[in-house]
């Protein structure tokens, strides 16, 4: 690559109060809010990629914030109050994202969350319905009903499934189109005056008393005053000290179905597996757990072992005896620990972090923004 001209540096790289490297929700959340309280900052946005390669376009639109086996699952390893904590900041992210962008713009549905139980999950089924006038006493102050998880188990017929035994209903959760969103806080991003230049890959940086100098793979070096990392699962090749680690997911779409009876955003075993209409279609993801150990990767690409799984789910539960096709398929890295609050914090002289969203960008990225911008504002 050829080396910054004057022009160059002068017009596009120089006086940076602060530079964000990943355009994805986070990153673009933390500049809009940045902006909004100070105008007059002058804000970048670096990213390695054509559009966020990691999760925040290559999800599948799931406006959720927790079934109730992953809430057991939780309660399992973390403690009462940090579960719960977890649950109101991805509650209040939604709802600010919904304001922000407006149900119109994300094409938001309220069409509820399901989850899914097949014959062997009785067990848990039962510890669920053990525990659901627990969870939604819980969650009320939280959302502001006691009527969230409930028993939908009509709604098995309607939805055309088989070997499927239970339903229960989150009436709170919804979908959106991750498309439209990113476009939506691309356009606010914008029209704040954050400034935005995609191909540009961070390969090492340093702290000086003034800011930090990023050296890019184009050999370039840029200096901010501040410096807000906003890559999620890619943060430990640049900060190995941060707690993170990548978590592929495979996801596919089948072309469109005539007579599509499914409507809402489901869940499967744990959460691990997920599925939605759309268009449509039949959205299909996850199913990590099959293969935990190769698909903690930071590399895109399909597990044959995991999308067998996930098309045997098609074939004899969502779409029992009836003929479908797969349209694409693609994969997406989530950033996750042994915690699933993020990490937002002040990580060195001038450097803020903004990490591990636990698979929940969509509904903790916009407050995550908030949070982080608070933190560089008030340093």
């Amino acid at each position: 690559m050829p080396k910054l001209s004057y022009w160059e540096r002068k017009s596009f790289f120089s006086n940076i109060d602060v530079l964000i490297i990943g355009s994805g929700i986070v990153g673009l959340s933390t500049a809009i809010h940045l902006k909004e309280s100070n105008p007059n900052l002058h804000i970048v946005i670096i990213e390695r990629g054509v559009l966020p390669i990691g999760a925040s376009t290559r999800n599948a639109g799931f406006a959720c914030f927790g079934s109730m086996t992953e809430l057991i699952d939780d309660l399992s390893r973390q403690s009462e109050s940090e579960v719960f904590e977890t649950i109101e900041k991805r509650w209040k992210g939604l709802q600010a994202l919904r304001a922000k962008l407006s149900d119109q713009q994300l094409d938001y549905k309220a069409w509820g969350g399901f989850e899914v139980f097949t014959n062997d999950d009785q067990e848990t089924y039962a510890e669920c319905l053990e525990r659901m006038e627990e969870f939604n006493q819980k969650l009320k102050p939280i959302v502001g009903t006691s009527a969230i998880y409930k028993k939908k188990d009509n709604s098995i017929k309607t939805f055309g499934f088989d070997k499927t035994q239970h339903l229960i209903v989150n009436a709170e959760e919804g979908q959106i189109d991750t498309g439209k969103m990113m476009n939506g806080l691309l356009e606010l991003a914008y029209q704040v005056g954050v400034k935005i230049y995609n191909g540009i890959e961070v390969t090492d940086w340093e702290s000086n008393k003034s800011g930090v100098i990023l050296k890019t793979k184009e050999e370039w070096t840029i200096q901010t005053t501040k410096l807000v990392v906003a890559t999620n699962a890619f943060t430990t090749k640049l900060f190995p000290s941060i707690k993170v680690t990548p978590a592929r997911n495979q996801v596919m779409i089948t072309k469109p179905i005539r007579n599509l009876k499914m409507k809402g955003c489901f869940h499967y075993d744990k959460g691990y597996i997920y599925f939605r209409n759309i268009h449509e279609r039949v959205l299909l993801g996850g199913a990590r757990n099959v293969d935990i150990k190769n698909e903690q990767t930071d590399e895109f690409g399909n597990n044959k072992q995991i999308e067998a799984v996930l098309i045997n789910l098609l074939k004899e539960v969502i779409l029992p005896n009836q003929p479908f096709e797969i349209d694409q398929r693609w994969s997406g890295i989530l950033g996750i620990g042994e915690s699933k609050h993020p990490i937002i914090k002040k990580a060195g002289e001038h450097i803020y972090v903004a990490v591990r969203l636990g698979g929940m960008g969509i509904a903790i990225g916009y407050g995550v923004g908030a949070d982080t911008a608070k933190l560089v504002l008030s340093n």
